[in-house]
C-alpha cells in the first residue's frame, strides 16, 4: 500500500499506475474517483463498465428495512453507509452535472395477510430493539401516506431514513467523475492478477472475484421486473414499498420518470435465465400490495447475479498474503448502499491509513485458508468478462 506522497513516475512511454482497479460497477468507480481525487493514478480494468449486478439492482439505500436477524455488525456498516449517501450523491451531481435520482421520501414496509403482518412484525421488533427509526402505522395511516394501497393491506411500518438511488444514473455518473479527477479506463478484461502491473491492485469485480482471488464469492441469482406507469405520468405512489403478500417477499421502487422496479427473488443459482414461475410470483405480489400496477405496461424482465459471501456480508481489505491486494467485494444485496463507505475505506487503504475499526469484521481472512482452497488457490484464471 502507499505512503506518504506519490513518488514521481518514471521516464517510460507508460508510467505504472499507482493503483488498478478491477471492475467498473459502481463499487470499483466510486474507489477509483476517490483515488484519483487524491492524487493518485488509476487505472480502471472493464471490458464492460457497469454490465454486472448494478445493471439489474434496483437502488434501494435501506439498512434499516434490511437489518435482518444475525447481522448486527452489517448492520452497522449499512447504517454508516447511508449517512454518507447525501453528501455523497450532492458531491457526485455537483461534480458531474449529472441526475442519479436520488430520493428521500423513505419507505413503506407492509403486511398484506394476518400471517404476513405477524413476520414482519417480528422483524421490525427486532429493528427498533437495535434503536433503528421503524414507526409503526395503522392500515388508515399507511393509506394517508399511499392511498395505492390496497385496502387489504392489515398494517406496516415507516423507515424514514430508507431512500433510494438509481443505479442506471449512478454507474454513469460515477464514471465521468472518475475521469474527470484523471482515471483511466482500460476496456479489456483481467483473467489473472499477474495481467496487472500496479503498486495496488483493489478487486472490486463482484462475482468476478472468486476466480481472481480465491475468495468464497457466489452467485446469487435475482430477477426483477421493471414497470412503466401508463401515458408517461410519474407512479401512483412515491415511497418505496418493502412487503409481504401471501408469504412472497418484494419490493417496489418508483421512479420520477414513471418507471417502476419490482423485485426480487433470492435464488441461489449461477444463470440469469427469466422464468415464468419467478415473474407470475413478483406480478402478483405487487399488484396484491398496489392494485393499479394491473394497468402498467411490463417493459422489462431481467435476471443479474449478487455476489453472495458465506455470512452475507462483503470482503474489504487486503488478501491474506498480499498485502498489495485489496479485496472490494461480496457486497450481495448492499452494493449501492455501500457504495460511498467502501470507497472511503479502501481508499484510505490504498494510501496507506490504518484500517477504520469498520473494517474489521470484514476481513479477508475472517473464512480461513479452508474457503480461499476450496476454489483452487489464490490466483486461478477467470473466464468470464462481466462485472458487478
Amino acid at each position: 500500500m502507499l505512503t506518504g506522497r506519490v513518488p514521481s513516475p518514471p521516464s517510460s512511454d507508460r508510467v505504472r499506475p499507482d493503483v488498478a482497479v478491477v471492475g467498473a460497477g459502481p463499487i470499483g468507480l466510486a474507489i477509483a474517483w476517490r483515488c484519483a481525487g487524491r492524487g493518485l493514478r488509476v487505472e480502471v480494468h472493464d471490458p464492460a463498465p457497469g454490465s454486472g449486478a448494478s445493471a439489474v439492482a434496483a437502488g434501494m439505500l435501506s439498512p434499516v428495512a434490511e437489518a435482518y436477524f444475525g447481522e448486527r455488525q452489517l448492520t452497522e456498516l449499512l447504517l454508516a453507509s447511508a449517512a454518507r449517501w447525501p453528501a455523497f450523491a450532492a458531491e457526485l451531481t455537483e461534480t458531474t452535472g449529472a441526475e442519479i435520482g436520488y430520493r428521500g421520501e423513505g419507505t413503506l414496509m407492509v403486511g398484506l395477510t394476518g400471517d404476513d403482518l405477524a413476520e414482519a412484525r417480528r422483524l421490525w421488533a427486532y429493528q427498533q430493539g437495535l434503536g433503528l427509526p421503524v414507526t409503526p402505522l395503522r392500515p388508515s395511516e399507511l393509506r394517508d401516506r399511499e392511498p395505492a394501497l390496497a385496502p387489504r393491506v392489515r398494517g406496516g411500518a415507516l423507515a424514514t431514513t430508507d431512500h433510494q438511488v438509481d443505479p442506471r444514473l449512478l454507474v454513469p455518473a460515477l464514471r465521468t467523475a472518475a475521469q474527470r479527477a484523471g482515471a483511466v479506463l482500460v476496456p479489456q478484461p483481467v483473467r489473472h492478477l499477474s495481467e496487472v502491473d500496479a503498486r495496488v491492485t483493489v478487486v472490486a469485480a463482484g462475482c468476478g472475484a472468486a476466480a481472481l482471488t480465491g475468495l468464497p464469492v457466489r452467485p446469487v441469482k435475482g430477477q426483477i421486473l421493471r414497470l412503466r406507469a401508463p401515458d408517461g405520468v410519474a407512479p401512483g405512489f412515491r415511497h418505496v414499498i418493502r412487503g409481504y403478500a401471501d408469504g412472497e417477499s418484494v419490493y417496489l421502487v418508483p421512479r420520477a420518470d414513471g418507471e417502476v422496479v419490482l423485485g426480487a427473488t433470492v435464488e441461489e443459482r449461477s444463470d440469469t435465465t427469466v422464468t415464468a414461475g419467478a415473474v407470475q410470483r413478483l406480478l402478483r405480489a405487487g399488484i396484491d400490495l398496489l392494485p393499479e400496477l394491473a394497468e402498467y405496461d411490463l417493459v422489462e424482465a431481467v435476471a443479474g447475479l449478487r455476489p453472495g459471501t458465506p455470512d452475507n456480508a462483503p470482503i474489504l481489505g487486503p488478501l491474506p498474503g498480499r498485502p498489495d491486494v485489496l479485496a472490494a467485494t461480496g457486497h450481495h444485496r448492499h452494493g449501492i448502499v455501500l457504495t460511498p463507505i467502501t470507497a472511503d475505506l479502501i481508499t484510505d487503504l490504498v494510501l496507506g491509513g490504518l484500517p477504520d475499526p469498520l473494517l474489521t469484521p470484514f476481513r479477508a481472512d475472517r473464512f480461513g485458508a479452508a474457503a480461499v482452497a476450496a476454489l483452487g488457490g489464490p490466483e486461478p484464471t477467470m473466464e468470464g468478462d462481466r462485472w458487478s
